[in-house]
């Protein structure tokens, strides 16, 4: 992976991610099957990153429990669903593939490098939780309630939830929602 390349995509996620949001308030053509089918679909992406969020102390220790313990990146996944649901709630094709570009050519190399920095932070740790747990896919082999260590009874906790900011995703939702609603009334 190239760093330098993998860092400019880092910095400039959320701003190229706002401007994929104004995309689709200009080109969307949303109905009221493909909004209410797009909202609900979106609506599961942003019930994942909430889920996510309250597990997650960034740079404090590393996540492994809630989403964490089926997939690397529940917040990425979670976003990806999100943005493939304001795709269908657009009704437009041509969104919904600029959309999985944007994902791929952003997120794919930011997850990379993500992976590299809690790799330097936390070493072995890491490499097992790594080596067991996929890195966007989720799987559901692993067996909740099998390890009774105390960080084995992670909670989410809404404190983590605020102090991540997710609250802002779920702003963004309903933001979105209503503009795409009143672009359907408008039309």
């Amino acid at each position: 992976m190239d760093k330098n390349y993998a860092a400019w995509a880092a910095r400039w996620r959320v701003p190229l991610g706002f401007a994929m949001a104004i995309a689709l308030v200009i080109l969307s053509q949303p109905t009221p099957r493909f909004l209410v089918g797009g909202a609900a679909v979106a609506l599961v992406g942003l019930l994942l990153r909430g889920s996510a969020a309250g597990y997650l102390e960034k740079g404090q220790k590393l996540a492994t429990h809630g989403p964490y313990r089926y997939m690397r990146n529940p917040l990425y996944l979670g976003s990806f669903v999100m943005g493939s649901g304001f795709a269908i709630a657009a009704a437009s094709w041509t969104l919904g593939l600029a959309f999985l570009v944007f994902f791929l050519l952003i997120y794919a190399p930011v997850m990379r490098r993500e992976e590299e920095e809690l790799q330097r932070q936390f070493g072995g740790e890491y490499e097992r939780y790594a080596g067991s747990v996929p890195l966007f896919f989720p799987t559901f082999l692993r067996r909740a309630g099998r390890d009774t260590s105390a960080s084995a009874r992670e909670r989410f906790q809404w404190k983590r939830y605020r102090n991540n900011r997710e609250y802002e995703a779920a702003l963004g939702y309903i933001v979105g929602l209503v503009f795409l609603a009143a672009k359907m009334k408008l039309r």
